[in-house]
């Protein structure tokens, strides 16, 4: 699970699960995308959440 540590500025703490979890979903939103521009356009039109500890 992500974790928000404060500070002067906030920093989010990743697990490899987390990281993984992102790399799935990017490769499952943009398998059938065909350049730069196209894998932009999806993202935007997709927001990716990590739930908070």
């Amino acid at each position: 699970m992500a974790r928000i540590i404060e500070g002067q500025r906030r920093i989010i703490q990743l697990s490899v699960e987390d990281i993984l979890n992102i790399v799935r979903e990017y490769q499952r939103l943009t398998y059938k995308s065909c350049c730069y521009e196209h894998t932009r356009e999806i993202l935007k039109r997709n927001q990716l959440y990590l739930p908070e500890d």
